[in-house]
């Protein structure tokens, strides 16, 4: 049964059981708002649930402003975190420490693909929420000088990086504690997602467009390599391998860089237009077609695809369980998440979520 615990939007938040008013940080890029006690006046906030004491598959859905907790024992939605003033939230990211979330919100509707048109300008502006792990409460939140595409906890869990996609694109790294902006990094045109190296030694930048992927070191800010992929690339996905795949959407393409050598080792011919890629517990990469409502598999090391599994219209997102048994597909036109066996290679179920989901978190109880 799912149970959704809804207060008034000005809720009182808890912020590590210490309360206190509401301040408001000054700095380059970003006005960060805490709701540690106050009511928030401004910026996004969020209306907690219940602790989640299970493992559960967290949904962020763009088109209704909310995000769904799937317990995954039972494959079934127990419990939904209303967002306020949260337009078109999209992607979610653990903290290394499982303790807390980081979720932005870019404040455009991105399910229909990331086209450099209209990104730039227009006076739209994103915002980084960052949330209790265990209830979806807000801890504090921050309004950006302009849309951003996510937003990602360092490896060390002490900052927190996101993109402003305009036409002079610039990473910002905030304070994970404070959101207050600590170092501005200019990148390529329009950047997309943030990611970093499985080592934790880079971050990778999609610039959407330049065609191109900027990697920073991440102890240092600098900017080390600008690698050309194709066009409108989006996200470079990291795969345990050391291998990262960059979907390009325009040019319905995939291009495989080598995270140690900084180079496009490979690059798949798709035939239709990704929506995002990640390697699989079975060695393959799993790449989602929105349009044709599928995924498609490809060997690691490059060639023609093995395969494919019917999900549903907008396949989006790709999560894996923590024993990589199972699968989990974001179906943005359907309102759905398509859940399936990696042993059989079929969809056992599939649930109903809120509108357009986009982002999957997988979270251990």
């Amino acid at each position: 049964m799912e149970t959704t615990l809804r207060l008034p939007s000005r809720f009182v938040a808890r912020f590590l059981g210490v309360f206190g008013p509401i301040f408001v940080l000054g700095c380059s890029g970003m006005d960060a708002h805490h709701s540690g006690g106050g009511t928030t006046t401004e910026g996004p906030s969020s209306e907690p649930v219940a602790a989640i004491d299970h493992d559960a598959l967290l949904v962020v859905n763009g088109g209704d402003s909310t995000i769904s907790v799937i317990d995954t024992a039972a494959d079934e939605v127990v419990s939904t975190i209303q967002l306020s003033d949260a337009s078109f939230p999209h992607h979610l990211y653990l903290s290394p420490d499982a303790s807390q979330m980081v979720l932005a919100v870019p404040g455009m509707d991105l399910s229909m693909g990331h086209s450099t048109s209209g990104h730039a300008g227009h006076g739209v502006k994103g915002a980084v929420m960052l949330l209790d792990a265990a209830t979806g409460a807000t801890l504090r939140a921050g309004v950006l000088d302009a849309m951003n595409h996510n937003a990602i906890f360092s490896p060390d869990g002490a900052e927190i990086w996101t993109s402003q996609m305009t036409a002079s694109g610039t990473v910002l790294v905030l304070d994970a504690k404070t959101l207050e902006v600590e170092d501005t990094i200019e990148v390529g045109a329009q950047p997309a997602e943030v990611t970093f190296s499985a080592d934790g030694a880079y971050a990778f930048v999609a610039n959407g467009g330049s065609a191109s992927v900027t990697v920073i070191d991440a102890a240092t800010k600098q900017v080390v390599s600008t690698i050309d992929v194709e066009e409108n690339p989006v996200g470079a996905w990291q795969g345990a391998n050391g291998m990262a795949y960059v979907d390009n959407e325009s040019a319905e393409s995939l291009s495989a860089i080598d995270t140690m050598t900084l180079e496009v080792t490979h690059t798949y011919d798709l035939g239709f237009m990704p929506g995002m890629a990640a390697l699989g517990p079975d060695d393959q990469i799993w790449v989602t077609d929105a349009e044709n409502g599928r995924v498609v598999f490809f060997p690691a090391s490059g060639g023609e695809p093995t395969g494919e599994i019917a999900v549903g219209a907008g396949a989006h997102a790709i999560a894996f369980n923590d024993d990589g048994s199972t699968a989990y597909i974001s179906n943005q036109m359907e309102d759905t998440v398509s859940i399936i066996d990696l042993m059989t290679a079929s969809v056992v179920t599939t649930i109903s979520v809120g509108a357009k989901p986009n982002g999957l978190l997988w979270r251990v109880k």
